[in-house]
């Protein structure tokens, strides 16, 4: 039985993808994984690939999900996201990197949730 913190992420990530294909994205791969790591969610936007990592946080004691995800961690994406792209052919397509922040709403209160378009670009190094 998954812990609570990854039950409650688990949730977050399928809020997140029901919150992208309302808006017209077509999810393609969850929880994506390869050597160099894991990614979100994968949704195609229009002709452009886009890597989802989806931040979900109960409160706000260690900052808000939209500042969760620091340089060590975008490296990792984008050494997921390139394995990816080689592996299906797709190093000319157009991509970026997107953020779901999800913070709960208290009791009674919807859940805040905003997509950060191009949160970062691939790092590398």
């Amino acid at each position: 039985m998954p812990h609570e913190r990854q039950q409650y992420g688990r949730y977050g990530e399928n809020r997140a993808a029901d919150f992208l294909v309302e808006r017209g994205y077509r999810i393609i791969e969850t929880n994506y994984k390869n050597r160099f790591g894991e990614i979100d969610l994968i949704a195609v936007d229009g002709e452009t690939i886009v890597f989802v990592e989806v931040k979900s946080r109960r409160t706000g004691r260690f900052g808000s999900a939209r500042d969760a995800v620091p340089k060590a961690k975008q490296r990792r994406i984008s050494k997921v996201a390139l394995g990816y792209l080689k592996s299906n052919g797709g190093t000319r397509q157009k991509a970026r990197f997107d953020v779901i922040a999800l913070d709960a709403g208290a009791a009674g209160c919807e859940d805040r949730i905003e997509i950060i378009k191009n949160a970062f670009y691939l790092a590398y190094g």
